[in-house]
């Protein structure tokens, strides 16, 4: 079986569970718009780390499976409160929830989601006290995600922002929640601190290389494959690792926060970025975090869930959208 179908395996089971631990009930439009996203798919990539760590180090998939959906309830609810702040009307090719019932809806959605997935988590049958330590992994995580999300809006207003700050954004923003679907997976499956640990590690690594990755399709993906315009982090004047490097050299990008420019425009500026090497660095870079966190998996025993965690490392900086 390819990864693809391996993942597919694995989140049918997740969604089984969606559907048993969080139904539609009265109020029923406040749960149709929770489930929105959830229901409209997604590639469900952390419940499958969470799951394939469990396994890697010796457990089943159904002892952790509410884990798992309580990861990917927190990813939903996070995707929801984007689109708000970020004001984007599209979400996985359908109108966003706050397009759909309006932002005090969406608000509401959202924070049901972040509820909802610390009681489904509390409801994982293990030893209570490796409960309480994921729990407190989850929280400090959506933290940690605010901290991220805070820091990309103030990033937004400056005019410089250096590369390590940048990273420190995408490890909040992005990495942490793959950090600790692993790390949640292997001590629900009874790994030690020290392999937990390093499993944690793998989720931060291949997390920053994913973010970094995603900049780097932003500017050359096709847009019927992105699902929307190439080039908008640039029109929306978002200081992507790419521009970072860009500016240091002194390059100009003229559609840089101008909200929209013309296809010439755009590819007039992709040519830039490539040509000065700075679509090339962070791409390469995006590799070198890819592979250092590949290394992290050699604290496990060669088994078939370690090589599907390797490939979900490479399924990273191998994507088209």
């Amino acid at each position: 079986m390819t990864l693809v179908d391996e993942i597919k395996k694995r989140s049918s089971h997740v969604d089984a569970a969606i559907d048993e631990l969080l139904p539609v009930t009265s109020p029923e439009e406040l749960y149709k718009a929770s489930r929105y996203l959830v229901d409209a798919g997604g590639k469900r990539l952390r419940p499958a780390v969470l799951i394939l760590a469990a396994e890697a180090v010796g457990s089943d998939l159904k002892s952790v499976l509410p884990a798992a959906v309580a990861v990917e309830l927190v990813h939903n609810f996070t995707l929801i409160h984007d689109d708000i702040m970020d004001k984007d009307d599209i979400r996985r090719g359908m109108p966003a929830v706050h397009v759909r019932w309006g932002e005090a809806g969406a608000i509401l959605a959202g924070d049901t989601l972040y509820s909802k997935a610390f009681e489904i988590l509390s409801k994982v049958e293990n030893e209570p006290v490796r409960v309480l330590k994921c729990m407190d992994i989850l929280s400090k995580t959506c933290t940690e995600i605010c901290e991220g999300q805070w820091l990309d809006m103030d990033f937004e207003t400056r005019e410089k922002v250096t590369e390590s700050e940048y990273i420190e954004m995408v490890e909040k923003k992005t990495s942490v929640l793959y950090a600790a679907a692993a790390k949640i997976g292997a001590l629900l499956g009874g790994s030690s601190d020290e392999v937990a640990e390093a499993l944690s590690e793998y989720g931060r690594l291949i997390g920053i290389g994913f973010q970094m990755y995603d900049d780097v399709l932003d500017m050359i993906a096709p847009e019927e494959v992105l699902g929307k315009v190439r080039g908008s982090d640039l029109m929306e004047g978002k200081h992507t690792l790419i521009v970072i490097d860009a500016f240091g050299k002194g390059v100009e990008l003229g559609i840089f926060g101008k909200g929209e420019a013309t296809i010439s425009e755009t590819e007039t500026a992709v040519r830039t970025l490539t040509e000065c090497g700075s679509i090339g660095y962070v791409k390469n870079l995006a590799i070198s975090y890819i592979n250092e966190g590949k290394a992290k998996l050699d604290v496990l025993r060669d088994c078939p869930e370690k090589t599907l965690l390797l490939q979900i490392a490479d399924y990273m900086i191998s994507r088209e959208y």
